[in-house]
């Protein structure tokens, strides 16, 4: 069985593109993770997610129909 030189370059081309992003999302991980150590340790006290807060609820007092 003869194996055409387009093929098997086409098969390389392709590990390649697969091993290239599995490289640039470990990556992307591992910089994202020490990014999220860093922020921690600056701010313990400061709270994540959504706060009801005084501008808030003036929003959405004013914006009742």
């Amino acid at each position: 069985m003869k194996i055409s030189k387009a093929k098997l370059s086409r098969r390389h081309f392709l590990l390649g593109i697969g091993a290239g992003t599995a490289a640039s999302a470990a990556g992307l991980l591992a910089t994202n993770k020490n990014v999220g150590e860093s922020r921690q340790g600056k701010s313990p006290d400061s709270k994540k997610g959504y706060q009801v807060t005084e501008h808030v609820r003036n929003y959405y007092r004013t914006a009742k129909i």
